[in-house]
């Protein structure tokens, strides 16, 4: 167990000047009371035993840093095969924080064909799913990266990171080279989807194209201008409907609060829905907006009942 630890020391006010002038004070008191030595208690051996993974700590800041390098894949980015240490290796950093608790931060390197199931299980395993996004152009097979968060006891944590990176490795196990497609049955060439079951179910009027539906629900935010922007600007959440009333993908966008977020990820994941992206579109807004991505196959009613029940963990409005 790794122990650092810290010292304060106090001198009254009163009569300083004195004691300032008196020249038998040791010269050493004032570099002791610049001196800050951050403290942590973690066990580092558990966690590295925990979630089978080797770390540093950085004793300065007090957090203890495993790491993952893929290694296990290939990946080239503009035509040159990247080496881990680029920017292709996992990573979970602990630190203890307030209340007894310890808090853990990370970030996931993940191929397409892993991206739901790590999702699923850092959700399940009760961390937070923070972003989800790219680092790279022209990168094969294509890499995201997914931010993850959480609080509690080491313990708890660890076990948790260890359950996303197993979700990974179950899939490489199971076929090494990376899926190209989520495996559903092709959508027809021509749209068809009715209108009139998706606008019951969402509660709101939606517009059609072509055999296409597509339902927009806005929400409002205070720009740094002190103007207005709502879902004519962009502050929305929509859902998209091609294929065939019993053969359809849905796809669109969620805006949602920060305390809203994982609410919202669990809800569709849990119906199927696959999470594409989380980030954000605009600075300085009031309140803080996040966006994510989705993408869904399925019956049309089955979506749209997937995409009304995250709908329910937001305070988006459903207007006729």
């Amino acid at each position: 167990m790794q122990y650092s630890y810290s010292y304060v020391i106090r001198i009254s006010t009163d009569n300083m000047k004195d004691q300032i002038m008196k020249p038998t004070l040791p010269t050493i008191v004032l570099p002791l009371l610049l001196t800050v030595i951050a403290a942590s208690a973690l066990d580092t051996a558990r966690l590295e035993q925990l979630t089978g993974l080797k770390g540093a700590l950085n004793q300065e800041e007090g957090v203890f840093k495993l790491s993952s390098p893929r290694t296990d894949v290939k990946v080239s980015v503009d035509g040159w095969t990247m080496p881990p240490f680029m920017g292709l290796t996992s990573w979970a950093a602990f630190k203890d924080g307030m209340n007894e608790k310890t808090m853990v931060m990370g970030d996931i390197v993940l191929l397409q064909d892993e991206v739901s199931p790590a999702m699923s299980a850092a959700l399940d395993a009760g961390l937070s799913v923070t972003a989800l996004h790219n680092h790279f152009f022209y990168d094969e097979p294509k890499v995201y990266f997914m931010h993850i968060g959480g609080e509690g006891t080491p313990d708890k944590l660890a076990e948790a990171v260890k359950q996303v990176l197993d979700s990974i490795k179950s899939v490489r196990s199971s076929h090494a080279s990376p899926s190209r497609t989520f495996g559903a049955q092709p959508l027809p060439a021509e749209s068809s989807i009715s209108p009139a079951p998706i606008a019951q179910i969402l509660g709101s009027k939606p517009q059609t194209n072509n055999g296409m539906v597509k339902v927009v629900l806005g929400r409002t935010v205070k720009m740094p201008c002190g103007c207005d922007a709502g879902k004519e600007m962009g502050v929305n959440t929509w859902a998209a409907f091609a294929g065939a009333d019993d053969n359809a993908v849905v796809d669109g966008d969620f805006v949602v609060l920060g305390e809203e977020l994982q609410a919202a990820l669990k809800s569709l994941r849990k119906s199927g829905i696959n999470i594409v992206a989380i980030h954000h579109h605009m600075i300085g807004e009031e309140p803080r907006m996040i966006f994510f991505h989705y993408w869904g196959r399925g019956p049309a009613k089955d979506l749209a009942n997937a995409v009304k029940s995250a709908l329910t963990t937001t305070k988006t409005e459903k207007k006729p």
